[in-house]
């Protein structure tokens, strides 16, 4: 009966109980529903509103619920973009006593979209290739913390714009294993089922018209190999060279530090002559840049989001001459005087359009382009007028398209003056 339904979450929510548990997932009425775009799924999901957010109710069996939650809340622990855990709910029965399946609820990750939203519209080969990067770094990611996907696809990803680029969210981990560590073979394993689902996901869209003319699908998906073993002999691979080339030992830090890693532990042997140096990272970290924009401003961004808010906060310290002062206290004036205004300054109306950080980093490029286009320094308040009224209020929220295609990371002009360089609202 319905009296004997079991919810097990990490906070606890009263208003999962004011939602119909007693109906089949199919059934739930259109009030209880969010319209969102979701991608394929073996078992049926559905989006429902719950306390001002949005979750994704996914129907499985008991034992595959409480799996993939324990699973998603072992990630997350680890720091691994994906889904947030809500809760198990067991037990579920209709009024008149027939049971039902059970479901697993996590939250749904706002401002992203499945792959097949982004395919709405006929988009450039290049904007999948950023798709497959985005994944292949997540994948690298979850290996090197000693995770088996099993089912690595791009219907078991989100995406988030990241400046320029894409981010990689794991959604479904119902096949996943977590182990002490992985074998080249289990690695090599999770690499070819991601090429194959790949291939098979952009020939479906291929066959349905809704890619470009010049796509090539099975060239794209083999991109994930070639992008994967990259990243991954950066951040594992060891290298030699002679002692009087020890510079090469902060190169290769500068080089993790650019792809977004942090390391934390270097091994660094010498041989027995003393003339040969070997180095590899033993432990590496996603979220480089993320960590020190949170550190010196407060803003949580994806990570190219934080690199190019950084790049913009370190133009601002050498264009008025602030590297002798305290970094934490020029951040806090930088993020005072040039980013909050911009963001206050958005009418309220197209808040929902992209993130902040993404809106900055959109606002950047435009002004970059209005520069070049006008030859002369455009000043951040011309530029953010003209962004809201040429690119942003022409935007579908996020949630509903991702249009047009990303662009490249352009880094911001130089500016000499203070007054351009603040936004006078």
């Amino acid at each position: 009966m319905a009296g004997s339904l079991n919810i097990t979450a990490a906070i606890a929510d009263p208003a999962l109980l004011d939602l119909p548990w007693n109906l089949p997932l199919e059934s739930w009425p259109d009030d209880a529903i969010a319209a969102l775009p979701k991608g394929i799924s073996r078992h049926l999901v559905r989006f429902a509103h719950l306390s001002g957010y949005v979750v994704a109710i996914k129907e499985t069996s008991a034992e595959f619920a409480r799996r993939e939650y324990e699973m998603l809340r072992t990630l997350q622990r680890m720091e691994i973009p994906c889904v947030d855990p809500v809760a198990v709910i067991t037990n579920r029965s209709t009024l008149t006593g027939e049971p039902l399946e059970s479901v697993l609820v996590t939250r749904h990750l706002k401002f992203s979209l499945p792959y097949r939203a982004l395919y709405s519209q006929s988009l450039r080969p290049d904007t999948a290739t950023r798709l497959v990067d985005a994944l292949a770094v997540l994948l690298v990611r979850l290996h090197i913390v000693g995770f088996f996907w099993g089912d690595v696809s791009l219907s078991n990803t989100l995406f988030r714009r990241d400046a320029g680029a894409f981010a990689a969210y794991l959604v479904d981990a119902e096949t996943g294993q977590l182990y002490d560590g992985l074998s080249n073979g289990q690695r090599e394993n999770d690499l070819e089922i991601a090429r194959v689902n790949i291939a098979g996901e952009l020939l479906d869209l291929q066959a349905g018209g809704r890619l470009d003319e010049d796509f090539e699908p099975v060239e794209i998906s083999n991109g994930i190999v070639a992008a994967y073993r990259t990243l991954w002999k950066e951040l594992t691979g060891s290298e030699e060279f002679d002692q009087s080339e020890r510079w090469r030992i902060n190169q290769r830090v500068e080089r993790l530090n650019n792809l977004g890693f942090d390391i934390e532990e270097l091994a660094i042997k010498t041989d027995d002559t003393g003339t040969q140096v070997r180095i590899q990272p033993k432990v590496v970290d996603a979220g480089h840049h993320q960590r020190r924009l949170l550190r010196l401003t407060g803003l949580d961004a994806q990570e190219n989001q934080a690199r190019r808010l950084l790049n913009d906060l370190d133009s601002y310290t050498a264009a008025f001459d602030k590297q002798s002062l305290d970094e934490e206290m020029v951040a806090h004036e930088w993020l005072a005087r040039v980013f909050e205004p911009v963001i206050r300054a958005i009418p309220k109306d197209l808040k929902g359009r992209l993130e902040p950080a993404e809106v900055f980093h959109q606002l950047l490029d435009h002004r970059w382009y209005m520069s070049q286009n006008e030859k002369r320094d455009v000043p951040l308040a011309e530029a953010l007028n003209s962004y809201v009224d040429e690119v942003l209020r022409h935007r579908r929220d996020e949630a509903t398209v991702i249009d047009p295609p990303t662009g490249a990371i352009t880094l911001p002009l130089g500016i000499v003056d203070e007054d351009d360089w603040r936004l006078k609202v």
